[in-house]
């Protein structure tokens, strides 16, 4: 899933209370039992329509506004039932995946869900094939029928990873009466079933949740409390919003040096740190024109980043650099980009241009999105470039998010840099969407040996066997270079001591789980 974003947490790996501020307070004047409790989020929600966002703001949204046919659990990896009673692969050849839907949803405008809204769920995804949607998630769906409360999904291609995309808030359950079939709904309205109803929206300000009645599920708890999320431009504007306790809750991200900072001796002030898989990358335009097209201008580039001096001196030690597409912590992770590049060197990145006749400095634009301290990190990345003298880098910020989106998929930047928070936690979701056919990178990479093993990868229902595979297919990144893998980091949540559950909040598995948040 992208990032203004985009998270994930490993198999068995848990949430560990990194931190817990040493006063017991109680909640402040004039808030608690019945007062909604309010999360401050730097996230941006790109669309309330599942057909129309593939972004981590929007899903976090969609996890409790809609319900999708499986979830997970906090502290589990594993799908498990939600609008669906039972799902299950029929056959060998994970090729046919059922779902019975449980008789007894209902939208929250009180019509009952059926079978043909799931369908309808997922056929319009394909039918509007938004760029800044999750169509590319669906790959290898071919078709989906409906009869009684049965859902039938046909896959054209053997796909273990399946279930883990219907667990997602691509795959939300939507009113076939109010959302179009070839259009994303433009009316600003949610037709759910999760746990919470969406009521007063504001679009880059605030969202108000309450509690919803009807909802029936079996992998959430009911909703504790209302719930005010509030949007801030930046990680300087949600810091603000905390240290001026406009929020109990704040969660992606703070500032770098505030997540330094954290320590077991802050007033009222509790924190954790999920095992962290949220990664972000360089992303190269390889389309015909793009300066980055040959590849061994993307590999120069590789030669000479210096990882550890951006997580250093840009993100204060909150990060770790990041060798590979799959991060340490997810089965399958190797060190292909270390193993060629094992440190930045200006001689082997003009060997490469010059081996390949091209002649330095090479001019690049270079694309970044305003939040947080992208644009910080932008700089260094071409001061190092620059450097060395073989390159020329002009950096174009983007302030709004979904500018941003449509500006990269129009190949507008010769590279762009974009953080990536996993739909869910294997490894082929740090590759497949990113590297294979159609990727929602929209870089014009395409390369039929990655794609074979993508789908090689992804016919082994045990994921141990899939292991080799997984580590050849790093290794081709390395080589082709269409992204160029930075860094990786924790997901941390601050709260307040007047506050239970935010150490369920968040655990890397796409699922952000405000109906666990309540008031001590």
């Amino acid at each position: 899933m992208k990032s203004v974003r985009s998270k994930v947490i490993a198999a068995g790996l848990v949430i560990g209370v990194a931190g817990v501020g040493a006063w017991q307070l109680l909640p402040e004047e004039g808030r608690g039992s019945g007062t909604a409790l309010r999360v401050g989020t730097s996230d941006v929600v790109s669309s309330l329509d599942p057909a129309g966002a593939y972004d981590a703001g929007s899903w976090a949204l969609f996890s409790n506004v809609y319900q999708s046919l499986l979830s997970i659990k906090s502290g589990s990896d594993t799908p498990v039932p939600d609008a669906a009673s039972a799902c299950k692969f029929t056959g060998a050849q994970l090729t046919t995946y059922q779902c019975e839907l449980r008789p007894d949803l209902k939208f929250s405008n009180g019509r009952a869900i059926t079978a043909e809204d799931v369908k309808h769920s997922f056929d319009r995804i394909k039918a509007i094939n938004s760029d800044q949607g999750p169509a590319p998630l669906f790959n290898t769906l071919q078709s989906v029928k409906a009869e009684g409360r049965t859902v039938t999904f046909t896959l054209s291609a053997p796909d273990a990873t399946f279930p883990f995309k219907i667990a997602t808030g691509a795959a939300s359950i939507v009113d076939k009466e109010k959302y179009p079939a070839k259009g994303l709904r433009q009316d600003g309205k949610v037709d759910g079933s999760g746990p919470f109803t969406l009521g007063a929206y504001r679009a880059g300000s605030s969202a108000e949740l309450k509690p919803n009645p009807a909802y029936r599920g079996q992998s959430k708890q009911p909703a504790k409390t209302a719930v005010t999320v509030r949007y801030y431009k930046d990680s300087a504007q949600l810091n603000q919003a905390w240290t001026d306790r406009q929020v109990e809750v704040a969660h992606r991200d703070m500032p770098p040096e505030v997540l330094a900072g954290l320590n077991p001796g802050l007033k009222d002030t509790k924190y954790q740190a999920s095992g962290g898989t949220e990664t972000r990358s360089m992303v190269f335009n390889v389309r015909p024109g793009s300066t980055t097209a040959p590849p061994a201008v993307r590999q120069a580039i590789a030669a000479v980043i210096d990882r550890s001096r951006v997580a250093g001196e840009i993100h204060r030690g909150t990060v770790t650099p990041l060798y590979s597409l799959v991060p340490a912590g997810i089965s399958s992770h190797s060190t292909p980009f270390f193993d060629t590049y094992p440190a930045p060197n200006g001689a082997t990145a003009k060997k490469l241009l010059k081996d390949a006749g091209i002649t330095a400095p090479v001019s690049l634009t270079l694309g970044v999105n305003t939040r947080g301290p992208n644009v910080a990190e932008a700089d260094e990345i071409a001061k190092q470039l620059t450097a060395t003298g073989l390159f020329q880098v002009k950096i174009k910020a983007v302030e709004q998010w979904a500018d941003f989106q449509k500006a990269y998929a129009a190949g507008e930047f010769d590279a762009y840099t974009i953080g990536w928070i996993a739909d869910f936690p294997d490894a082929d979701n740090f590759l497949a969407p990113l590297v294979g056919a159609d990727s929602s990178m929209n870089n014009g990479f395409s390369d039929k040996a990655v794609d074979a093993l993508i789908a090689r990868t992804q016919s082994f229902s045990d994921r141990g066997q899939a292991a080799a595979d997984f580590r050849e297919l790093q290794k081709l990144v390395s080589q082709h270079v269409p992204m160029l893998p930075i860094w990786q980091k924790k997901d941390y949540v601050m709260s307040r001591e007047s506050v239970s559950g935010a150490q369920y909040l968040s655990d890397g598995t796409g699922v952000w789980r405000l109906w666990e948040l309540n008031w001590l």
